[in-house]
């Protein structure tokens, strides 16, 4: 069965986040913050995922971007957050559990770690930047983030017509 074959049962709504990987988040942060004037909103830290990061966010209310600049905990350790600068984009999802299960079923190829909760608390998963045999499809060197779109976001964002 072919992506083109069944209904879609989820919707990509918009950019949730762009994220951005650096030896420095203090540099990242000069220009983001100090230059470009994005708010700094937030931060995470986790040994698993070998990140600290810094949340910043441009414009407001459902549409808000955040702009994550993450540096590594560890930068001999896996995985390696400031080695691709442009690390990964996030998608707004507005079912993301009919969405992993629709996409694996097509074969994509998903990162290990399965849905989570991600640093700005909504559920998430990554689709894994290399193909391989199993799973034919992925993000042909990016690594792709969905995210649940909580229900403010889904009414400001669906696009209109059918469900």
């Amino acid at each position: 069965m072919t992506a083109g074959e069944t209904r879609r049962p989820f919707t990509v709504l918009g950019i949730q986040q762009v994220a951005i990987g650096g030896p420095s988040k203090a540099k990242l942060r000069t220009l983001w913050v100090d230059m470009l004037g994005l708010a700094l909103t937030g931060q995470f830290r986790s040994e698993r995922e070998n990140v600290d990061e810094d949340i910043c966010t441009l414009g407001s209310g459902p549409t808000r971007v955040e702009v994550d600049l993450m540096e590594p905990i560890d930068p001999s350790a896996k995985p390696a957050v400031h080695a691709t600068p442009l690390n990964h984009v996030g998608l707004w999802i507005d079912d993301l559990p009919a969405a992993v299960t629709w996409l694996a079923a097509q074969g994509v190829r998903f990162a290990p770690g399965g849905l989570r909760s991600g640093a700005a608390g909504y559920d998430v998963c990554f689709l894994h930047p290399k193909a391989n045999d199993e799973f034919p499809i992925a993000g042909e060197g990016v690594l792709i983030e969905l995210v649940q779109a909580p229900p403010e976001v889904v009414a400001a964002l669906r696009p209109p017509g059918p469900a």
